[in-house]
């Protein structure tokens, strides 16, 4: 019996900079780098991928940096219009067809293999989900997760505050469930996942206090706080602005009722 493929679930924070010592470790370890590629139609390199890159090259093991396999991702349905089901089901259908395309490679190729994975595996990212699924569909494979520098650790750490009053709680969503957790009674939530601010609705919270950040860690960092109802309308362009130096861009915010 073949042995089994070991799958390394690598945490990296940001990038290179804010790889940890046990995850440097990892990768130095590894054969090679599944990483999913999502190459716009003009058939210029995902710039999130040229990061992976950039964070594999800087950990080369004893033979040289890992090999890096670029798999297109699958198709999926972004409408703005999805209702929660609608969107949850777009979402299951994505994993679905990631899995298959990673089964296929585990299969061919075995050894010892990563996925790198922004910020913290354990924190709004599916990566343990898929290799789940890999595994049910007949790919023997053991795998095991080292964590990373999350989002909102950095969040806090750039604002030089602390995400939660003493005593009290702080509250994780998607900025699609905002107002659920303000409908909720909740008064200090930090959102991630967010789609451009037009389409978050915040409405209420105009005297609530917000920090916000996108691409935290990256040479497009934007920071932004305040009051809420003057830094909602700063948002656009600071995203833009991140977009125009990284050639990406993912934001975060925590809103805390004053």
């Amino acid at each position: 019996m073949d042995a089994p493929v070991r799958v390394r679930i690598l945490g990296v924070g940001m990038g290179p900079s804010q790889v940890t010592c046990e995850v440097a470790g990892a990768l130095r370890s590894v054969d090679y780098v599944l990483a999913a590629d999502k190459a716009d139609p003009t058939g210029d390199e995902d710039p999130l991928l040229g990061l992976r890159r950039a964070v594999v090259e800087a950990f080369p093991g004893p033979g040289g940096p890992a090999e890096v396999i670029a798999i297109t991702d699958p198709p999926r349905d972004r409408s703005a219009r999805l209702s929660a089901r609608q969107y949850e089901s777009a979402v299951a259908d994505w994993h679905t067809a990631r899995a298959h395309r990673y089964a296929d490679v585990l299969r061919r190729r075995g050894g010892t293999a990563a996925f790198l994975v922004w910020g913290d595996p354990s924190l709004y990212d599916s990566t343990i989900r898929i290799v789940e699924h890999v595994r049910s569909l007949g790919v023997a494979l053991d795998y095991d997760v080292l964590p990373g520098v999350s989002a909102p650790a950095l969040l806090a750490a750039r604002h030089r505050m602390v995400l939660h009053q003493v005593g009290r709680s702080v509250h994780v969503t998607t900025g699609r469930h905002l107002q659920e957790a303000v409908a909720a009674g909740l008064d200090n939530i930090v959102a991630m996942l967010n789609p451009p601010p037009q389409r978050l609705d915040f409405t209420g919270l105009d005297d609530w206090t917000m920090w916000w950040g996108a691409n935290l860690g990256a040479p497009g960092e934007q920071l932004l706080s305040g009051r809420a109802g003057d830094v909602v309308p700063r948002l656009a362009d600071a995203r833009a602005a991140a977009t125009d130096i990284d050639g990406w861009v993912m934001d975060l915010f925590l809103v805390r009722r004053t």
